[in-house]
């Protein structure tokens, strides 16, 4: 099961006087991530390199930055997935020291930025959900209002015209049972929309 970021984490470690500022933290998507990215470069300008690894919605990139191929953001997505992460950004903020760290040096460095600051992390489990339409009658709409709150669904637009229409997500695991309850509880009269 993948899992995803409360809040976002931090590290700052220093090698031979280069010093990493390390983050991870939860981003819905690339647009997210590559903000945040512009936001550190405008936060960090006097900074050598502002490295990045992404995961989300089945896609992933990382972005060494000026450093050399496979020394950063390569790696740092690795932690990323051997954390078993999704909807996830790591950024590490790189202040050149003065003393060239080799290859190795780089990837060890890069991706202890990230592991140090996944230990701060708390993780929590990646629900996916089902965005859901469906009409009612308005003397069912307090009983479909009711269902929703109990399974915990997020109430989306709700449009009052012949009947009431509404838009609304649910966890994945929780939608057979709730389409069987406003089913049962609609009695004929629910309707399901594309």
């Amino acid at each position: 099961m993948p899992f995803t970021l409360e809040h976002s984490v931090h590290s700052d470690l220093v090698v031979k006087k280069s010093r990493f500022i390390g983050c991870v933290q939860a981003v819905p998507d690339r647009a997210a991530a590559q903000a945040v990215v512009q936001q550190l470069r405008a936060e960090h300008p006097a900074a050598t390199h502002v490295c990045w690894a992404f995961l989300a919605g089945g896609q992933s990139a990382a972005n060494d930055d000026g450093e050399p191929g496979g020394t950063a953001g390569r790696p740092m997505l690795e932690v990323l997935r051997r954390q078993d992460l999704e909807g996830v950004l790591a950024t590490v903020v790189r202040y050149f020291g003065g003393v060239k760290l080799g290859a190795g040096g780089l990837v060890r460095a890069y991706t202890d930025a990230i592991a140090q600051a996944l230990l701060a992390a708390h993780k929590v489990p990646l629900h996916k959900t089902v965005t859901l339409r469906c009409s009612v009658p308005y003397s069912l709409e307090g009983m479909v209002r009711r269902e929703l709150q109990a399974a915990g669904a997020g109430l989306g637009r709700v449009h009052h015209g012949d009947t009431v229409e509404f838009e609304f997500t649910v966890v994945e695991t929780s939608l057979t049972g709730l389409t069987a309850r406003l089913n049962e509880s609609g009695q004929g009269a629910l309707r399901w929309l594309d």
